[in-house]
């Protein structure tokens, strides 16, 4: 079954799907349904949710749900080859972030029943699940469970991750001759400048919230007061809290010159993946693994975000069950082979142990 694995792998890698073009994911979720059609006997369907192409197989009720996404980050061409394999290893784009998880789900998907069990697969994970968050919490909703594709951590599967937020920050300012009459201006650079301290000073290390200031852009010319200053800000955290503590003081944020004027847009993209919701599941896979006689296979908490932060806020959930290996949305990115099958096994399994 590896090598048949490996084989599927390598077509859907091969199939570059980046998340902004529209043309190359429809081409990779018909690809995968071609596969599933000869892996499980049953063509998955192409469904469309807000315009954007979704693999579907099994049922459109299901009590288990096996989440994945088959968009990557990576623009055609980034990787040369696109396909390389050395020893146990197989690198390519996408291939450890996710495609290796959606075939470890299809194979599984042989062994399962699929009135009950259902396998999806995304294509805008990689930017933000704008269009398919609304398909994924309403098949969250009905669900007993949901186990995203996602890859392990060093072999671990996730069982915390922060929440995101996005915002803009944009500070109107006055422009003036940076020689003749600077004081008749309102510097928006130095604005933002004070912004920012704000903001870095809203972190708290010991509950893992990292407020991050990203993208900054600023003035026209070299010989202008800028009159305009946009921010991008990253910010993650453990806890809704914390969330909101952020999302209230950036909210809040005044700039120093009364004569300045600030826009904040922006909030929280994603919750965050409490344990309260994979505690559960994850006690079941140590326990299902035990019985396949593959050991402990190990729990870690990531600052990452994915589609189960949106379907932890409605059922158990249990990440980070696709493949072993590593360099997500790096140049290094890479599985293991041999890891391949097991996973498969132990994600058919865990399913089954579920449904009971």
């Amino acid at each position: 079954m590896k090598d048949a694995m490996l084989e599927d792998l390598r077509a859907l890698v091969e199939c570059e799907s980046p998340s902004e073009d529209l043309a190359a994911c429809k081409r990779v979720v018909e690809l995968a349904a071609e596969i599933s059609k000869r892996v499980t006997g049953a063509k998955g369907d192409v469904v469309e949710e807000s315009g954007r192409p979704v693999f579907w197989l099994g049922s459109k009720s299901p009590k288990v749900v096996l989440l994945a996404h088959l968009d990557t980050v990576w623009p055609i061409g980034s990787f040369t080859p696109t396909w390389k394999v050395e020893g146990d290893i197989a690198r390519g784009p996408g291939c450890y972030d996710m495609k290796a998880g959606f075939i470890q789900a299809l194979y599984a998907m042989k062994d399962l029943d699929r009135n009950h069990v259902a396998l999806v697969a995304t294509t805008d994970e990689e930017t933000g699940s704008l269009t398919s968050r609304a398909l994924i919490e309403r098949v969250s909703k009905g669900a007993k469970a949901v186990l995203v594709l996602e890859s392990a951590i060093d072999g671990k599967v996730k069982v915390g991750r922060k929440g995101t937020s996005i915002y803009t920050i944009t500070l109107h300012g006055r422009a003036a001759h940076a020689g003749l009459e600077p004081e008749k201006g309102i510097n928006a650079t130095i604005e933002m400048a004070r912004i920012v301290e704000k903001l870095i000073r809203l972190e708290n290390p010991e509950l893992g919230t990292s407020v991050v200031p990203t993208v900054l852009k600023s003035g026209t010319t070299t010989n202008t007061v800028p009159a305009l200053a946009t921010l991008e800000v990253d910010s993650r955290s453990f806890t809704m809290a914390e969330m909101e503590r952020v999302k209230s003081a950036i909210y809040e944020l005044k700039p120093e010159n009364q004569g300045a004027r600030i826009e904040v847009s922006g909030g929280i993209n994603r919750p965050p993946l409490e344990e309260s919701a994979t505690r559960s599941l994850y006690e079941k896979l140590e326990s299902v693994a035990s019985e396949l006689g593959m050991g402990t296979i190990g729990s870690a908490i990531v600052g990452g975000a994915s589609d189960g932060n949106f379907a932890g806020i409605h059922t158990q959930v249990l990440d980070g069950l696709g493949a072993v290996g590593s360099g997500a949305h790096a140049l290094t990115e890479n599985i293991s082979i041999d890891d391949l099958e097991p996973r498969a096994k132990l994600l058919t399994a865990l399913t089954k142990a579920i449904l009971l």
